[in-house]
């Protein structure tokens, strides 16, 4: 009832806290004899890594992981992945104001009310530092899945705040620090960021998430359905307040006849399902769209309560993301790489091959 593992073959547990000493993960039931070296992880941990850019959080770390047990050799033996990554830029003297307050919009108050204590420091076990594990959890989910069926996955940010972003090329999205797939955007975004972070103030994020050449018939029909434990797992995301597959909320206003994804013999019409049908995949891409919330952490004073409940007012200073939806798309990617990962090897549990 911890809540900190994900998966039933392919299983995660995510330990550590913002200012501990390190962060980390063990990996269970990956396959053996797949190679896997610590270069292969570090490369998805520097795309999620702060302080690359001046619109995201200037904390300083290098995100260096390192792989504990579960390789041998060069390649997984089958047994768990240890993976630490190691603390080396906290500055917890940031959070000394908070250690009797709550941030309206954060997790300080509902950690409080259900454990009775609290890390204040960076958040403790509710920041986002803790997607670090994740990521780098998904990138051996990632290395599998395109070893063992060819499954690739990618994202981007579709929308920045009130601003659209027209999708151009997936070429793009590597390019700039937003992961927009529009170049000619990019300075609109940036001058945006900008003004924002001059007003002490935060905002929100739109990321698309794409998995092609998922194979059909991954999934459960009822309670573990493909696309239910993929939102189970994108909302285990920091500032996740929605999910949606395929059409999502745009089905609302679509007719039956134009919904439903016709079929001919050379294959599926639309893909207004998002490649799942009945909680199963139906060998279309697999498409997943996050909404991410405004980062809570912001100069603007607000008001709140002390933990003895008397009114109070909160401003946060230090080092924070003015959107944390700027590093989100590698792990959102990293989340449908874990629960893809789950759903193949529990396909080949149940069918063979």
């Amino acid at each position: 009832m911890s809540g900190n593992t994900l998966g039933t073959l392919f299983c995660v547990t995510n330990f550590g806290e913002s200012h501990g000493p390190a962060i980390g993960c063990v990996v269970d039931g990956c396959p053996p004899g797949l190679p896997l070296e610590a270069a292969d992880i570090q490369a998805e941990l520097d795309r999620r890594r702060p302080g690359t850019s001046r619109h995201v959080t200037q904390r300083q770390e290098a995100d260096q992981v390192e792989i504990l047990s579960g390789v041998f050799e060069g390649v997984t033996t089958g047994t768990p992945i240890g993976l630490l990554i190691r603390n080396t830029d906290a500055r917890s003297k940031d959070y000394a104001n908070l250690v009797d307050t709550f941030r309206p919009g954060h997790a300080d108050y509902s950690y409080f009310k259900k454990y009775g204590v609290r890390d204040p420091r960076g958040g403790g076990r509710s920041s986002a530092r803790l997607t670090a594990p994740t990521v780098a959890a998904g990138a051996i989910a990632k290395k599998w899945l395109a070893a063992s069926h060819g499954v690739r996955i990618r994202g981007y940010m579709s929308q920045l705040g009130p601003i659209a972003i027209p999708f151009e090329s997936w070429d793009e999205v590597g390019r700039n620090a937003f992961y927009a797939p529009n170049a000619g955007i990019v300075p609109q975004l940036e001058a945006f960021m900008d003004e924002l972070r001059r007003d002490g103030d935060s905002i929100g994020a739109r990321i698309e998430v794409v998995a092609e050449n998922v194979p059909a018939g991954w999934g459960e029909p009822l309670y573990d359905r493909l696309d239910a434990d993929i939102a189970h797992a994108m909302m285990g995301l920091n500032a996740v307040k929605g999910v949606s597959i395929g059409a999502g909320f745009e089905s609302i206003t679509q007719r039956g006849s134009e919904h439903g994804d016709e079929i001919t013999p050379d294959g599926f019409v639309g893909n207004n399902a998002g490649g799942v049908l009945g909680g199963i995949s139906s060998g279309q891409p697999v498409t997943v769209s996050l909404a991410i919330k405004p980062t809570s952490s912001i100069r603007i004073e607000r008001r709140s309560v002390d933990r003895a409940g008397n009114p109070t007012s909160v401003q946060t200073l230090g080092r924070h993301d003015p959107c944390v939806g700027i590093r989100a798309t590698p792990i959102a990617e990293a989340l449908l790489a874990l629960v893809l990962a789950d759903h193949a090897l529990r396909q080949r549990g149940q069918r063979g091959g």
